[in-house]
């Protein structure tokens, strides 16, 4: 009996362990001392989206806004190339007119039938180098005033962008740039967005310091009033919020001007007198008082081979810059990113667009502005009918110059300023994809980390080794293949997006798909991959009866 008892006792001994500790392992570091915030596909603190709008009174105001924004491109490329063609201040008052026009009507066709975002479609500076390179061939030529050069040289500019405009056209509308883009990730946008704001930055700061006394308080005012006094009180919250940006313009604007009057600058270097003056330009005394854009305004179109095929890698390039800038207007607006039939869409309309630019004798060809789509997030509003309503302003100016000069007068340091702000807004928008991505996989870092580097650090070479006249570093025998070489190289978005596609395609793609944020990114990529897409991009409904089904 004590042996079984004994045997009892250590059996039930044996099935019954003593408690034991067991170790959990560390919480993630970090985690006691805050939140985790979960991704969010929507940014919250957007007050109106893309199909809400405030009321009609604000969405004027803001529309205003909007073409205030825009015309810092317009002025700035009038200001590089028209002195160059041998044209006068009345020929650069024409083309600010000619490049408003454009604008207006090319934004219409983008919001109505394009991606119908919230964007701006301005003046791209990616055509800078093709132009030079037309007025370069021009600049020895005889002619008989300068006058006449510059109409000689408009007529080629027109007869170039015509015919370029033909690679939009085919590649969007041809289907071939959205499949390029279902090659693309979050890892790809993130890079491509960023280097959207960030490789402008030559057109920020530097620009501003060509009138530190005008510019830097431009810059202090702006984020003073828009980021810091709107706190002060409840109800001027809202106002500052959405409106500071044209208070300061005003303020900076009037004081630049007692600063002219006053004769401060009579005396000082031409470059000071160019940058701070508001009545240097002599805008508002040579513009007429009204004059439609029409057709062939310059004269016949002149066609020429080399001058064309440094126009197509501009317009290549704009495409690239445009499809960066319209993932960022998606986010700031409150919609999804935009699918690749809708992307196939726009890139064809852009080159239509671009089409009507040479027809009408724009400069320049048309992309989507970044600095309209930091706008939509400096304010908090992404309503596509304020971007509409912006278009009336457009033409409006465009039609009665001496009003449209008047505004066109502004020094271009105060627009540096706001560029300063609204660039940085687009770029720390791109960093916002990253949440849909394993962002502590060293893969993505690396693929980030060049892409972004090279995307600013390539087109940096490129730009401080062209010259005046266009000729950048590429110089081999064919001036039609340097064209195109200089014009893409040149561009941050395009280097980073070509960086970046092929390593995410190519670095252990397979392996790393949900690291890459596939399962996330695909629904977005196709038209009814999910239900959202068609609430945000489908068309008015009465113009989809005579739409083809493959645009839509």
């Amino acid at each position: 009996m004590v042996e079984t008892e004994h045997n009892h006792n250590h059996n039930h001994n044996h099935n019954h362990p003593p408690p034991t500790h067991v170790a959990h392992p560390p919480p993630p570091l970090g985690s006691a001392r805050g939140p985790v915030y979960p991704p969010a596909e929507q940014l919250l603190q957007l007050q109106y989206c893309i199909h809400s709008n405030p009321s009609w009174v604000q969405t004027v105001i803001l529309a205003f806004q909007h073409y205030i924004v825009m015309l810092g491109s317009v002025v700035m490329i009038a200001t590089v190339l028209v002195p160059r063609m041998g044209g006068r201040p009345g020929d650069k008052a024409r083309v600010i007119q000619a490049l408003l026009f454009m604008s207006g009507l090319n934004t219409l066709l983008q919001t109505f039938l394009g991606t119908r975002l919230p964007t701006v479609m301005g003046p791209s500076f990616a055509y800078l180098i093709a132009v030079l390179s037309i007025i370069n061939d021009f600049s020895d030529s005889n002619f008989t005033s300068e006058h006449q050069r510059f109409l000689h040289t408009m007529r080629a500019i027109q007869g170039s962008l015509i015919v370029s405009s033909f690679v939009n056209i085919i590649i969007g509308f041809g289907r071939a740039w959205g499949n390029l883009t279902r090659l693309f990730s979050p890892v790809v946008i993130v890079p491509v967005v960023c280097v959207v704001g960030l490789g402008l930055f030559g057109r920020g700061f530097p620009q501003l310091a060509n009138c530190m006394e005008i510019g830097l308080p431009m810059l202090i005012l702006l984020v003073v009033f828009q980021q810091y006094l709107k706190h002060i009180h409840e109800s001027a919250h809202a106002i500052l919020e959405r409106f500071a940006l044209l208070f300061c313009v005003g303020l900076v604007w009037a004081f630049a001007a007692i600063v002219t009057v006053s004769g401060a600058y009579n005396h000082v270097r031409e470059q000071t007198k160019q940058s701070c003056r508001t009545d240097h330009s002599y805008l508002l005394s040579s513009a007429p008082w009204i004059k439609i854009p029409y057709p062939f305004q310059w004269g016949t179109p002149i066609f020429r081979a080399s001058h064309v095929f440094g126009m197509m890698g501009a317009a290549l390039v704009s495409s690239a810059e445009s499809t960066g800038t319209f993932f960022a207007a998606a986010r700031l607006a409150g919609a999804t990113p935009p699918p690749d039939h809708v992307l196939n869409r726009s890139i064809g309309l852009q080159g239509i667009g671009q089409l009507l630019d040479g027809i009408f004798g724009a400069a320049v060809g048309t992309t989507a502005s970044v600095e309209n789509v930091g706008l939509l997030g400096l304010t908090h509003v992404g309503s596509r009918r304020v971007v509409q309503i912006s278009t009336a302003f457009m033409i409006f100016f465009s039609i009665f110059g001496k009003f449209g000069a008047f505004f066109a007068s502004i020094p271009l340091p105060i627009f540096a300023a706001i560029y300063c702000v609204l660039y940085g807004i687009v770029a720390a928008t791109g960093i916002t994809f990253i949440q849909f991505t394993n962002h502590n996989s060293m893969r993505n870092i690396y693929i980030l980390g060049v892409s972004l580097f090279l995307g600013i650090s390539i087109p940096q070479y490129f730009v401080m080794n062209t010259d005046v006249s266009g000729h950048g570093p590429v110089r081999t025998g064919a001036g039609w293949f340097n064209d195109i070489l200089n014009a893409i190289f040149s561009s941050p978005p395009t280097v980073a997006m070509i960086v970046a596609t092929l390593l995410d395609n190519t670095l252990e793609a397979r392996h790393a798909h949900d690291e890459r944020g596939i399962p996330w990114w695909v629904p977005f990529q196709r038209k009814k991959g999910d239900s959202r897409n068609e609430e945000f991009y489908s068309f008015p409904h009465r113009f989809m009866e005579y739409v083809p089904t493959r645009f839509l």
